[in-house]
């Protein structure tokens, strides 16, 4: 799938931002739909199964948290939400709601198509999981449970191996801590907090340049977690 090819839905009733977002996505070779209202979204949502969803919170006959979480009732498709909603109890119901990602209001041009692009590489990645990655001067093989450096292998555990790889199916999103646990220990265990905690600093010690200014495994503070693994050491 080529980027001419992914379609956008633009859900926003701001007509001024909607011609912005238009003119930067359409600048990128996105094909842009566009919804005024949440009962617009859902229409539109269904008639062209976008890629990708940008949804504003504050709509004329709802709230977008519904539209993500009708959307969620059907489709895995990636959300990110732009609101000028700036508080961390707002961005956490979206996120919870089913959003894959935030982006405040007034926003940077650079980082929302960041974010888009990042999104659609989970969108085109389906089902499927990346088995390798590259983090800084590390070549991490998933599959083969390997991690090789510029001084040889690197040893991760199986639990960092389990945390890594749960990173790299969210590559580029936030990732709420109870997500984290679900997936890398399980339900029995989803209160532990500080073992994710440990688990994480062990992983940033081995894999990032500077573990005290880190540039991969970033921590979003009130939300949860980002890997970014487009980011290069200068």
């Amino acid at each position: 799938m080529t980027r001419a090819m992914h379609q956008v839905l633009v859900v926003e009733d701001e007509p001024g931002i909607r011609q912005v977002l238009r003119v930067l996505l359409e600048a990128e070779q996105y094909r842009v739909i566009e919804a005024e209202t949440a009962e617009r979204a859902q229409i539109e949502a269904r008639s062209h199964k976008p890629d990708l969803l940008i949804v504003d919170l504050g709509l004329p006959d709802g709230d977008g948290l519904e539209v993500i979480r009708r959307l969620r009732e059907w489709s895995p498709v990636p959300v990110i939400v732009l609101s000028a909603r700036t508080l961390e109890s707002q961005k956490i119901a979206a996120l919870d709601a089913g959003a894959d990602d935030y982006v405040s209001k007034p926003f940077s041009a650079g980082e929302l198509l960041a974010r888009v692009r990042a999104g659609l590489r989970r969108s085109v990645r389906g089902g499927g999981e990346a088995t390798k990655v590259r983090i800084g001067d590390v070549d991490v093989d998933l599959e083969r449970r390997e991690a090789h450096g510029p001084s040889g292998e690197v040893h991760l555990t199986p639990l960092e191996f389990r945390l890594l790889e749960s990173f790299v199916r969210h590559a580029g999103m936030i990732v709420r801590q109870s997500q984290l646990l679900r997936e890398v220990w399980g339900p029995v265990r989803d209160d532990d907090s500080r073992g994710l905690r440990v688990c994480l600093k062990n992983l940033r010690e081995k894999l990032e340049p500077d573990p005290r200014r880190p540039r991969y495994f970033l921590t979003e503070v009130g939300l949860g977690y980002r890997f970014r693994p487009e980011a290069r050491a200068s």
